[in-house]
């Protein structure tokens, strides 16, 4: 399988500023895995005081959070969505993110890149992050 170059993507500024701006992150396919990435940076983003929204088909609770099936379940503000899904859904998710409008973050995790769903997230108004590691990242700045 091709992997796409990364072309739509946000700089380190624009990263800078995500995290500076966001309060709810949903992790979409946090697993209740503790060894699994998902868990181990949403866990991290919880520990630094972001409210970490798990998207996952079941499990009731993740982390201590309510765990929801779908992004248009969850009945308040989202403001970024980190997603651990192979790349042909990312498609589904933006579409989700902009039938919920208020999503102003779409971010997909190291080895996940759609520039077809990247391009129409930008366009709909998100900042956009591809290939890159949400926890990493926060670390890094």
């Amino acid at each position: 399988m091709e992997c796409e170059f990364p072309s739509v993507n946000a700089n380190k500024e624009e990263r800078k500023e995500i995290f500076e701006s966001v309060k709810t992150i949903a992790i979409v396919g946090l697993s209740p895995d503790e060894s699994k990435a998902s868990h181990q940076v949403a866990q991290y983003l919880q520990e630094e005081g972001y409210k970490i929204i798990p998207i996952y088909p079941k499990e009731e609770t993740i982390l201590g959070e309510k765990v929801y099936r779908s992004l248009v379940e969850i009945p308040f503000n989202v403001d970024m969505v980190d997603i651990f899904r192979k790349p042909k859904v990312l498609m589904a998710v933006v579409q989700s993110c902009i039938a919920r409008g208020d999503v102003k973050v779409f971010w997909a995790q190291s080895g996940i890149v759609n520039n077809e769903a990247a391009e129409i997230a930008r366009e709909a108004g998100m900042k956009v992050v591809q290939n890159s590691c949400s926890m990493v990242e926060h670390q890094n700045l």
